[in-house]
């Protein structure tokens, strides 16, 4: 599966699709750099637990540094933005296909999310189908192995995909409810232990609530503000999940 390589104290984000090419008849991916660090404020790469944290150090001592990364992360965030605007949405499995070989790898969830209609029982047949004539191929040429390689990854990265968003689809509409019935109840401590009973006090409910508080804020309703927060505190005793 595609991959990004974004860690602190890099000096550059290697984005990769599952897309290869072929060189000196061995796979590799196809990979685009976006330099970040011109002037090396950051240093020479590291990785590691100890090498973040001193990364971390530096930021917080250093308001060049912190503001070359902010500023990194800013452009980064509005080139992912740009480059979803600009992308034209696939019609065909076989253009569904090439659409995601050539996705980044932290747009992936993105465009699965986008696209999730349409990556329904023929779609997968189609993708099968086009592995099965590459797997059982009399004589293979290597752009045939490369291109089963790619289909074989992507085969993966989508099925697991689209997996993990109907999962998290089922669990945010139980959410919902579970936030609504403590909303609206009159004891809200017995409709917690109901909820308890029925395994629905997860991080899913926690999260819509965060985000129910910041719109309350937001919106300067501090009373239902504060009654949320009162509810988050009383669910977080409850929570095991």
């Amino acid at each position: 599966m595609a991959s990004l390589s974004l860690g602190l104290g890099i000096a550059s984000t290697t984005i990769t699709t599952v897309r290869t090419t072929r060189r000196s008849a061995r796979t590799r991916f196809r990979i685009s750099c976006v330099q970040w660090d011109p002037e090396g404020i950051l240093g020479s790469a590291q990785t590691g637990h100890i090498a973040r944290l001193e990364f971390k150090r530096r930021l917080e001592k250093d308001a060049e540094a912190r503001e070359a990364f902010e500023q990194h992360v800013r452009e980064e965030a509005e080139r992912r933005r740009a480059l979803r605007q600009s992308r034209v949405l696939p019609d065909t499995a076989e253009e569904m296909i090439e659409y995601f070989l050539d996705t980044e790898a932290q747009e992936l969830e993105f465009e699965i999310a986008r696209l999730r209609p349409r990556l329904h029982q023929e779609f997968f047949s189609h993708l099968k189908f086009e592995l099965g004539q590459l797997r059982f191929a009399v004589s293979k040429t290597q752009d045939m192995e490369d291109r089963l390689i790619e289909l074989e990854a992507l085969q993966k990265a989508l099925l697991e995909g689209t997996e993990a968003y109907d999962n998290m689809q089922a669990d945010l509409i139980t959410a919902r409810k579970s936030l609504t019935k403590i909303l609206t109840s009159k004891d809200v401590k017995a409709t917690l232990l109901e909820l308890v009973e029925q395994n629905k006090i997860n991080r899913s409910l926690l999260t819509l609530l965060d985000e129910n508080i910041a719109n309350a804020q937001k919106s300067d309703q501090k009373q239902v503000a504060a009654f949320m927060e009162k509810v988050r505190a009383a669910v977080l005793k409850y929570m095991t999940v």
